[in-house]
């Protein structure tokens, strides 16, 4: 009886030593893969679980070197055709199962879709465990309300108008929803080959309440010009970012949207320009000239033009003509391009400066500039024009001609004052009595001012006149020297000869100086000069100086003469 029970037991007692480890080593190969749903939609993550287990050697020796991190890894990257690994995480924890230490291990991965549909996620192995085949439905677009409280973050996406010509400003407005504490964000750019995208400005940062819900939410505004006719159809705006939730939870976003296709309309058989400019606003505006239009040859002219549009990159503007009249040279300087961004879209610039130098006398005409733009507000053709203008030429010479009976007065203008306060040579009436001597007196007190200013102008210009003479002296050498070789600097030099051989003047200018001596022959020779310098090239290359410098000499020479003349004399004709 004894034996018939023994041997049972000790049956059993083999076959469970037995199946213990069996049972054991099949614990630790398991493998279970768990989505935290299986349906989702496009835009949303899926959080995938990995469970594993696997017979871990740690004893007395090893216990402080054992590292984690080294152990083995699911092959993950099998789901990377059909989703993005956001981010991954793992956890340990180690048990006893027959004296054998088990390591259990869980992975948690963040997945992004990358398209809608049945995706599969497949079998994933680790060690010798196998996993079993997972399927998700992707439901393309977003959950029917957005919005709602479920829903974490959103993109919205806008623009001011339908359609567009070429070229034409496509205000994009780019905002972006969320709620929560973001930690890391980042919202794309939009993109696309055949369009031109400028950033108006920095992101703005405001929060709006959607169906009672209040989010956060970032707004960045584009202007955009596509640069061929045809359907424009805007790659998708996308946004990955983590947030912290009011309980502490990590919670990752992922959203993408996608502008509707805008119609890009194609230049209109009707417009006339040569460049197509379409714009809210084209102007143009123009300065320099003096407000009577009238000029003298070898006169230096500034004009400025300066075209301003509004919907438009600067770059997109066209040069502006430079053609002048005959008798006009015309010297125009590189233009110079602004473009502003405003919260309305870019406002540009173009200004174009032209140095402009009559070279004959007469009525020049300068040409309208016309430029023809696309009304895009109005939908039709506009021109901004600059009307023609006439100028006024005249020949340096007849103004010199006309103004010696005027400017001959500069030094003999005190002689008819001093005529003026000569004694009346009539005879005086007997009523006079008392005032023939205080006429007397008056007379003699004249006589005696005028003798002292002379005396004292006198002590004056002996004590001043060496260092004046040798100061005048050498601005007049370097004066000739200049006119004789043709220099481009005559004109200041002879101002400032001019300036101290008859100081008290103020001269500015060459013109200035042929107005104040009168001589008709230093006129044509400064003309010549001048047409010289503003015109090469042409017969004004054979220069020959030798006719300024004798007129600056013969002029020089005449009026040193004239020096001691220009004095009013001592005693008035009345009282010689």
């Amino acid at each position: 009886m004894v034996k018939r029970l023994i041997t049972p037991a000790v049956c059993l007692f083999l076959l469970t030593a037995l199946w213990l480890p069996v049972q054991a080593q099949t614990q630790s190969q398991q493998l279970t893969v768990e989505p935290d749903r299986t349906r989702l939609y496009e835009g949303e993550v899926l959080t995938l679980t990995v469970k594993g287990s696997m017979e871990i050697d740690i004893n007395l020796g090893n216990l402080f070197d054992f590292d984690m991190s080294s152990l083995p890894k699911p092959d993950i990257e099998k789901v990377e055709p059909e989703f993005e690994i956001l981010a991954q995480n793992q956890q340990y924890s180690i048990r006893t199962v027959n004296s054998q230490m088990v390591g259990e291990i869980t992975w948690t991965y963040q997945l992004a879709p990358k398209t809608a549909g049945e995706l599969t996620i497949p079998a994933l192995t680790f060690k010798e465990a196998v996993s079993e085949p997972v399927t998700v439905e992707v439901v393309d677009g977003s959950p029917p309300d957005q919005a709602a409280p479920g829903r974490d973050s959103f993109i919205e996406l806008s623009a001011d108008k339908d359609e567009v010509y070429v070229q034409e400003q496509l205000i994009l407005t780019v905002r972006l929803f969320f709620r929560g504490n973001l930690i890391r964000g980042e919202l794309s750019e939009p993109t696309h080959p055949h369009v031109i995208i400028e950033s108006l400005g920095r992101q703005q940062e405001f929060s709006r309440y959607r169906d009672g819900v209040r989010y956060r939410v970032v707004e960045r505004r584009y202007a955009l010009f596509p640069q061929q006719p045809g359907p424009l159809k805007l790659p998708p705006v996308q946004f990955e970012g983590q947030a912290r939730d009011a309980s502490g939870s990590l919670r990752f976003l992922r959203d993408s949207e996608e502008l509707f296709v805008v119609p890009v309309k194609d230049v209109p058989a009707q417009f006339n320009g040569e460049t197509w400019l379409p714009a809210t606003g084209v102007a143009l505006e123009e300065s320099g000239f003096p407000p009577s239009l009238e000029v003298v040859t070898g006169e230096d002219i500034t004009r400025e033009i300066q075209m301003t549009a509004a919907g438009l990159p600067a770059e997109a503007l066209p040069p502006l003509p430079d053609a002048v009249p005959d008798g006009l040279r015309g010297y125009p300087e590189e233009a110079e391009r602004q473009t502003e961004t405003t919260p309305a879209g870019l406002t540009s610039s173009l200004t174009q400066s032209v140095a402009l130098v009559p070279v004959e006398a007469g009525q020049m005409t300068l040409p309208a500039i016309r430029v023809h733009w696309w009304d895009t507000e109005a939908d039709r053709e506009r021109v901004a024009v600059i009307p023609e203008k006439t100028l006024t030429v005249k020949d340096p010479n007849a103004v010199a001609t006309a103004a010696p009976p005027q400017n001959d007065q500069g030094d003999s203008g005190r002689e008819p004052d001093a005529a003026n306060t000569e004694p009346s040579a009539d005879p005086v009436s007997d009523e006079a009595g008392v005032w023939q001597w205080l006429s007397l007196a008056l007379g003699i007190l004249w006589a005696g001012t005028l003798l002292a200013w002379w005396w004292s102008g006198k002590g004056r210009k002996v004590t001043a006149t060496p260092a004046d003479n040798r100061d005048e002296a050498a601005a007049f050498d370097r004066l000739v020297k200049a006119a004789r070789d043709g220099a481009a600097g005559t004109p200041e030099l002879l101002v400032e000869w001019a300036n101290l051989h008859s100081p008290g003047h103020s001269f500015r200018s060459a013109a200035d100086v042929v107005d104040y001596f009168c001589d008709q022959t230093l006129a044509a020779e400064l003309r010549k000069l001048q047409a010289r310098l503003f015109a090469p090239g042409q017969e004004n290359d054979a220069w020959d100086g030798r006719p300024l410098a004798r007129a600056l000499e013969q002029i020089r020479k005449y009026r040193q003469a004239r020096t001691g003349a220009d004095l009013p004399p001592l005693y008035p004709r009345g009282l010689s």
